[in-house]
């Protein structure tokens, strides 16, 4: 359930979350693209946003854009879901650029103006003292292209796609760039902090959150630095090893990492099970604490990412989420 301030006006709404599947078929659903980025829920009110990520933190001093939701929204008070998106050189969102945002408390105008971040608006839930939660998502989208929030750059409502064949948008998603697209029940209620079937995400790039559990030193040019990180899951049972990953690292995360990972350590594995012994010569164990996100091919038989490459640190994520994605 929402937390409500005295005045009705929301203090936290936690994000409805997709599950994973394939396209749906039949009628009764909408589609989107899938933006690659960092979902924030923003409150617009008297003048002031706030943006709150997955995991509660506030985030409108590192991405200031959104607050051009005050002079988009005038007078009017809402509550607005979407995602914080850094975009490239071909206008797609790029997730490596948005790195360099993430990490930055209050950004200065130089990095603002190097990589803008933009906010892609899909949802209302909030609006004038009225809770949208229990509203259908037909409705909810309807009542967000009245509000007109296309007046500036910084700002965007990314479009909604009914009776089509959803596999039809996921190719225009493949042709553009994009991660995938999201299918919606057009009857569907917003479900705070649910994972729900009536959201299914049909991702074009596999990507898995992943918690730090240890890295091994590297060789050569990475002498000194990070070679690899090992990397796990939560399960009923601990943290699940899955493999590493010693690709994806520009020389700023390697250096960001070490300075991260030096005040984890811890004199033993942190995994539930064993380390292949290759993989666990010469590592340096930590508490798992840091949430990163990979981009891998496949999972293996007994449970290894395959192919992996490092995306990025996930601050806006909460380590009791890294779960196994579902079979299938």
């Amino acid at each position: 359930m929402p937390l409500r301030a005295e005045s009705g006006f929301p203090e936290l709404i936690r994000p409805v979350l997709a599950s994973s599947g394939g396209v749906p078929d039949g009628t009764g659903w909408a589609f989107e693209f899938k933006w690659d980025g960092v979902r924030a829920i923003t409150y617009a009110r008297g003048g002031r946003v706030r943006a709150m990520t997955r995991n509660d933190l506030e985030v409108a001093a590192t991405y200031p854009e959104v607050r051009a939701l005050t002079a988009l929204l005038g007078d009017r008070d809402a509550v607005l879901d979407g995602e914080i998106v850094a975009l490239g050189e071909g206008r797609q969102p790029d997730f490596g650029r948005l790195q360099s945002r993430m990490h930055v408390a209050r950004p200065g105008a130089d990095l603002i103006a190097r990589v803008p971040v933009v906010y892609y608006v899909f949802d209302l839930l909030h609006l004038d003292g009225r809770s949208l939660l229990g509203e259908p998502y037909s409705t909810r989208r309807h009542e967000l292209a009245g509000l007109g929030l296309g007046g500036r750059a910084e700002v965007r409502v990314p479009p909604s796609f009914r009776d089509v064949d959803g596999r039809d948008v996921l190719a225009v998603a493949e042709e553009y760039g994009l991660e995938g697209v999201v299918a919606k029940r057009v009857s569907s209620r917003y479900e705070p902090g649910r994972r729900s079937p009536a959201w299914v995400k049909v991702p074009l790039v596999r990507t898995q959150e992943v918690l730090i559990g240890g890295w091994r030193p590297g060789d050569g040019r990475r002498a000194g630095t990070v070679g690899s990180l090992l990397l796990g899951v939560l399960t009923d049972d601990g943290l699940r090893y899955v493999g590493k990953v010693g690709t994806g690292f520009t020389h700023a995360a390697l250096v960001d990492l070490q300075d991260r990972l030096g005040p984890l350590a811890v004199p033993k594995s942190p995994f539930a099970g064993p380390v292949p012994l290759d993989h666990a010569r010469r590592a340096h164990w930590v508490r798992p604490e840091l949430v990163g996100e990979v981009e891998y091919r496949t999972w293996t038989a007994d449970g290894r990412l395959r192919h992996s490459s490092w995306r990025g640190l996930r601050p806006d994520k909460d380590p009791g989420d890294v779960r196994m994605p579902p079979p299938g």
